[in-house]
């Protein structure tokens, strides 16, 4: 196999223009590991490349399935494998990059997903509980269940939450030993590559972007799959952007409030996705400084030609 480029870090750090910028001197192509950009009509809210940032490099594993359509870890394992194949044949380079840090470590690192498949009702079901009863009930229902992963779990991410407890469920086995599947030790040829940004910096970088996703029409996004009689209650619909707008078009919140909310949330998500890749394979972090992006542009970029001469000669 040939060299493989990694590329991650929180939401908003600068992955897309930093690897479109990558990709057009390397004669990369792009492969997405988002789990919301998988979705057909859902670009604004989900910071898709855009038509610009597409040309001249190809973006594989983008606009995958329709809102209401299941997509598991798997799934996203079955097409990545399929394109990388494809690129190998071509020789031409893969750059991976994106913030789900689950979908990255499940093809780079071989990680195997015993869970059962999803299961809709089961889940409605638990959604409906933590509607009528709230989501401490359901969490408490966890806590009993597996309390081992619900140490990991916050109370408030309901979405996970309910996907513990679908599986343990389903399966009769606790959710938290299904996860401990031991990973192998990442490939020879994974040149893995973090991006980060001084925390205040990022943040400011966050609510810049969501004030631009509303000038984008976001509003009108989620408007408009709403009258495509997407439910809000789908997964697809819980990602960030979309569930705290579905309110305002609905006329019960007011839009000013929303995007506070939002931009709460995504500040949120990005600590977390911080967390989780520092305990990835990372070889290597670059931190990306107002006025000097074309400096660690160039500190990258050498970087990565070294590494990708060593692990191509490796091959040979």
């Amino acid at each position: 196999m040939g060299p493989l480029i990694v590329l991650v870090g929180p939401t908003a750090v600068g992955k897309t223009e930093l690897a479109v910028k990558l990709a057009r001197h390397l004669g990369a192509a792009i492969i997405s590991a988002d789990s919301m950009q998988i979705y057909r009509g859902m670009d604004i809210g989900t910071a898709k490349p855009s038509v610009e940032e597409r040309q001249g490099v190809p973006h594989y594993l983008l606009d995958l399935v329709d809102p209401d359509q299941s997509f598991t870890v798997v799934d996203y394992q079955e097409h990545y494998n399929k394109v990388k194949s494809d690129l190998e044949q071509q020789r031409i380079l893969p750059l991976l990059t994106g913030g789900t840090g689950l979908y990255i470590r499940a093809v780079t690192q071989g990680f195997v997903f015993p869970a059962p498949p999803p299961d809709p009702e089961l889940r409605a079901a638990l959604r409906q509980e933590a509607e009528i009863k709230g989501k401490a009930v359901v969490y408490q229902r966890l806590v009993e269940l597996d309390p081992a992963a619900a140490r990991k779990i916050h109370p408030q991410d309901l979405k996970r939450v309910l996907r513990a407890l679908e599986v343990t469920l389903s399966s009769g086995r606790p959710f938290s030993e299904q996860q401990q599947v031991a990973r192998p030790e990442l490939a020879p040829n994974v040149i893995y590559l973090g991006l980060t940004r001084i925390r205040a910096e990022l943040y400011a970088r966050i609510n810049r972007r969501v004030d631009l996703m509303i000038e984008a029409g976001l509003v009108e996004e989620v408007a408009f799959l709403l009258a495509q009689g997407y439910e809000p209650d789908l997964p697809a619909m819980q990602g960030l952007g979309y569930k705290e707008l579905v309110p305002v078009v609905r006329g019960e919140k007011n839009l000013p409030e929303a995007v506070d909310l939002l931009k709460k949330r995504t500040r949120h998500y990005a600590k977390r996705q911080e967390t989780w890749f520092r305990r990835e394979p990372v070889e290597k972090w670059f931190c990306l400084s107002p006025g000097e992006e074309e400096i660690c542009y160039k500190k990258i970029l050498q970087y990565l030609e070294g590494r990708i001469n060593q692990v191509s000669n490796s091959i040979v």
